[in-house]
Formats: structure tokens, sequence, C-alpha cells
């Protein structure tokens, strides 16, 4: 099996790009010493984010083509997450040279594939060599001359809602911790999270106040709009959405549990939200976020205390 060591620099950089068709938003894709990409808004959002092995993904649990899935999709939802249109991702790969080259088409593979979901492209990147491997991305997006979605916009008498799964990708990797294979769908779902991206819209459309992705856990993530604009969020646990497939500890997954990238936000309080939202609970007048009446244990994800 061919090696990227044995392909090379730019015959590893030729293969993989002829894998990435490109979209609108691109003037001029990958081939020369930077992309040219639209910004009709005269604006650009950006994010970037880091993947690597043994902490983010491990290569015994995911496929090269779920890790390309995974690395756009989180990306792609932060995006989104501002009230824009993703409109390209850079890739940044570092890996051993011993790694067979059809692992690297693969991985790229996944990444053309959740761009295609969010009507994105991977308009160009870079390659190193390395001891292990090592993503990182950069997501571009466009606000189509709308104010950007931040967290700091909920007031009292908001609705809290979310839109899409929570609570999946945590119990699946708690599947593969303990050595299970099954729920399939849970495993599948930290595999390759599947943020519903027209969640952007759809808000921006119900006049929402803040949104985010749920990527630490919903409490986690909801602490961070309370905090930011200076208010108290009350959850009612028996409105989480909390799918059966979860288990007894279901409750547990949503509200702590990351990287389904599901969407949560806040509503002015007259808006009517279709049957794909699930309001959670009210913004109120204090700080902080609580379940029930009590102080939420937040939970979720820190990269340095793990």
């Amino acid at each position: 099996m061919e090696t990227i060591g044995e392909l090379g620099e730019f015959g590893l950089i030729a293969r993989l790009t002829r894998r990435l068709p490109q979209g609108p938003a691109v003037d001029l894709g990958p081939g020369d010493d930077a992309a040219v990409v639209r910004a009709p808004d005269g604006r650009v959002v950006a994010t970037t984010d880091l993947l690597v092995e043994g902490r983010h993904f491990r290569l015994d649990w995911s496929g090269p083509y779920d890790i390309g899935r995974k690395a756009a999709a989180q990306n792609l939802a932060d995006v989104v997450a501002m009230g824009a249109r993703p409109t390209v991702l850079l890739i940044g790969l570092a890996l051993p040279t011993g790694t067979p080259v059809e692992w690297a088409e693969r991985l790229y593979d996944g990444l053309a594939d959740e761009c295609a979901r969010a009507e994105a492209s991977v308009a160009g990147g870079d390659v190193v060599g390395a001891a292990e491997i090592t993503i990182a991305v950069t997501a571009l997006g466009d606000l189509g001359g709308e104010p950007p979605l931040t967290r700091s916009g909920a007031g009292p008498g908001d609705v809290v809602a979310v839109r899409g799964r929570i609570g999946h990708s945590s119990a699946g990797l708690d599947l593969l911790s303990g050595g299970l294979d099954g729920p399939a769908e849970l495993i599948e779902a930290h595999r390759r999270p599947r943020p519903p991206y027209e969640a952007g819209r759809e808000a921006r459309a119900l006049g929402a106040t803040t949104l985010m992705d749920v990527s630490d856990g919903l409490l986690q993530d909801l602490g961070h709009i309370a905090a930011a604009s200076g208010v108290r969020i009350e959850i009612r646990s028996a409105a989480v959405p909390v799918a059966d497939v979860l288990g007894p500890d279901g409750l547990r997954h949503a509200l702590t549990g990351g990287e389904d990238h599901a969407f949560a936000g806040t509503f002015p309080a007259g808006a009517v939200l279709p049957p794909a939202w699930t309001a959670v609970g009210v913004v109120t007048e204090g700080d902080g976020v609580t379940v029930d009446g009590r102080p939420g244990e937040a939970g979720g994800w820190d990269h340095f205390r793990r």
C-alpha cells in the first residue's frame, strides 16, 4: 500500500485536491499560493479548530472518512451559529510519513461530503509530516448583509430552545470507552455528528436573540450565553428532548454531553417555534444556569481538564 512518504508532498497535494469540488463562493481554489474566496457581504465570519490524534479522535474508533466528516462539521456548525452561510474550509494536515495515501484520500472525501451538506467547499490548505495526525480547520462564512447572531443578545422573557439531537455523541463515547458496539446509532453519532445546518437560517427568521452550537454540552454552552448576556437561563428538565435510545442516563447526556453540534438559541417570548425547535426553558434576570430551580452542574468538555 502506497504511503504518503513514497508519494511525496506535491504528489499528495495533487491527489487530494482532485477530490475537492469547488462551490460558487470560490473564485480560485487549490493550486496557487492562496485561494480567492468571494465575500459579498464585505465581512467574513471566521473560525478555527484543531483535532489531535488520541485526544479528539482515535484511529481504532473512527475511520478517516468519519474523522473528515467530524472535522468539517464542528467548524461549519460554528459558522452557522453566527447566523452565517458557510462558504469554504481551509485544511492544515499533519501526518506521519508512513500513513497510507488511501487514508488521506478518505479523510478528504469526508471533508468534501460534509461540506456538500452545508453548501460549502474545501478551498485549500497545507500538508506536513509529523509524528502524529493533527488536523487544523479554518472555516469562513458570509452573513448576507445581516448582523451576526452572538451570545450577548438574550434578555429576560426570551424562550430558550434547541434544534437537533443532543446527548447522542456523549452516549456513543461512553459505549466506545466501555468496549461496547451498540446501540449502533449512538456510536455513529459520536463518529459522525449531523448538525442541522438549516438551523441558522431558521433562527434568524424566527427573530433569534442569540444562537450557538452545542459542542461542549448544553448546560455549559447555555452558560456562555448567560454570562455574555448578563442573564439567568432556567431549564425545565421535563422539557429537554431525551431520546429513548440514550437509556437511563439520557438526561445527563442531553444536559452535559458535547459534540452533537446541535444548536441552542434564545427567542422573543412571542416567537412561534416550528416543531423542529424544542423550547426547554426561559431567560430571567440573574446569572448562571439552573435546572428545575437548582444550579446546573455543567459538566461538558474542557480541553485542559481532561
